[in-house]
């Protein structure tokens, strides 16, 4: 069927209305939701890494839950790239020169671990710098979508947001049954080096952004000037110093740093239920589906939920819901008739279902929070404290694994890790008071030019 030219406009609006969520679809949109599709996409080495570690490295569970909270540094050094990016512009742009650098360097970081690496500290080292590479360039997508954000209509309220990592989710999507399905048949290095390509992709998307250079074209009243780290500094102070600021961002960092027992559960799959790498891919791929849902759950019914009211649920109903990890690693599901495998995909169903309508709220709070001037130095210090609790949470669980005596053969006590991470889980529910009781907090506004008054 062919498209008459007069029809067009009619298309790009439904394209814009039904797929977009009513945002327009102009080239640097297009390029924004590139860069978080990319790195769903990445997801396809999240199995490799973790044979790697375990099965070519050997290292323990202990270790390898102590590794991934080391490499998650750069995701919690993010307000550094906003520093940088807000006010260090090359040729007199901050934001396309940062993702092309960012596209080279997580590149280089997948090749050489499909080649050179071969200890558990160059894993790291590597593994460390492709994080580097996706969180500069997080940061500097998550600017874009601030500054979008910010001016959204509540009748639009989140739904910038829920397309960026709606775009994540399906590249997620897209990948996570090859990130098994390959294992079976190539070794983790080709994975890695499979992987290696797409970060490439955002080098080539960053010449998508619009974005003037800095003191060109626009006149003196107008320049978006780039702010000394000094400033920034004060900027992000005078925030803040606002209870509306502050608060939530302690819940959310209470919230993220209960503890997990992520790879202790990775190793009693793979070593004593004996999931294969492609069953373990079909996980991925229905968590991503499910996550999916839970966005377009909460765009659809949830996105006029008080953030306090939503949290509250969803950490009650997650926690409820991994409690019945309990049947699992006692074998009790066989009893009731419930094989392995079956159990896992549901539990890991609902559970992504849950996990991701917990996530938006505090997405949109966050980017709705962001004074005037500072949106990518202020958005990735919240995401840093947020991503600071999933470091800790990691750390946290691997001194209770050590405690529980739980190796990479020994899950005599994996119900008890179970009991007691699920129990911490409910902690955050006494600080719940700390979000806002309505949509739409209140927040004294800042700008660029603030500091100086």
């Amino acid at each position: 069927m062919l498209i008459h030219s007069s029809d067009l406009p009619k298309v790009k609006d439904s394209v814009g209305k039904k797929i977009l969520l009513g945002n327009e679809p102009k080239p640097e949109l297009i390029a924004i939701l590139a860069v978080y599709f990319v790195q769903g996409i990445l997801g396809l080495s999240r199995l490799a890494v973790s044979f790697f570690l375990k099965d070519e490295l050997q290292l323990s569970p202990v270790e390898v839950s102590a590794l991934l909270g080391i490499v998650a540094l750069p995701w919690m050094i993010k307000p550094l790239f906003g520093f940088i990016s807000d006010g260090l512009p090359i040729f007199g742009y901050r934001r396309r020169p940062y993702l092309v650098l960012s596209g080279i360097l997580g590149a280089s970081a997948w090749v050489s671990l499909g080649t050179i690496v071969n200890s558990s500290w160059a894993a790291t080292i590597a593994i460390a710098l492709s994080s580097l590479s996706v969180a500069f360039s997080d940061v500097i997508v998550d600017s874009l979508v601030v500054e979008r954000a910010r001016v959204e209509s509540q009748a639009k309220a989140g739904s910038l947001q829920s397309l960026c990592w709606g775009a994540t989710a399906l590249g997620g999507l897209i990948t996570a049954y090859f990130s098994g399905l390959l294992l079976e048949y190539f070794s983790t290095r080709t994975v890695f080096l499979v992987t290696a390509f797409f970060p490439l992709i955002i080098s080539v998307v960053a010449w998508l952004i619009s974005e003037t250079p800095v003191n060109k074209d626009t006149p003196q009243h107008q320049q978006n000037q780039p702010l000394s780290i000094p400033n920034q500094l004060k900027q992000v102070g005078k925030a803040f110093t606002q209870k509306a600021i502050w608060l939530p961002t302690a819940f959310i960092f209470l919230w993220q740093s209960t503890p997990s027992g992520e790879a202790a559960f990775f190793y009693f799959f793979t070593n004593e239920l004996h999931f294969q790498p492609e069953f373990l891919g079909r996980v991925h791929l229905v968590t991503s589906l499910a996550s999916l849902i839970g966005i377009w759950i909460f765009q659809r019914f949830l996105k006029s939920v008080p953030f306090r009211v939503i949290c509250g649920w969803s950490i009650v109903i997650s926690t409820l819901l991994r409690m019945t990890m309990l049947l699992l690693v006692t074998h009790t599901n066989r009893t009731l008739g419930i094989d392995d495998q079956w159990f896992s995909l549901g539990d890991s169903l609902i559970l992504a279902v849950m996990g991701q309508i917990a996530f938006m709220p505090v997405m949109v709070l966050a980017a709705r929070i962001c004074p005037l001037g500072i949106e990518a130095t202020l958005f990735a210090l919240l995401m840093s404290i947020f991503n600071l609790g999933g470091a800790i949470s990691r750390e946290f669980g691997a001194l209770i694994m050590h405690w529980l005596g739980i190796t990479e053969n020994n899950f005599d006590t994996l119900w008890l890790l179970v009991i007691i991470t699920n129990l911490i889980a409910l902690l955050p529910l006494l600080f719940i008071q700390f979000l806002p009781s309505e949509q739409e907090p209140e927040i004294h506004t800042l700008t660029a030019n603030s500091i100086n008054n």
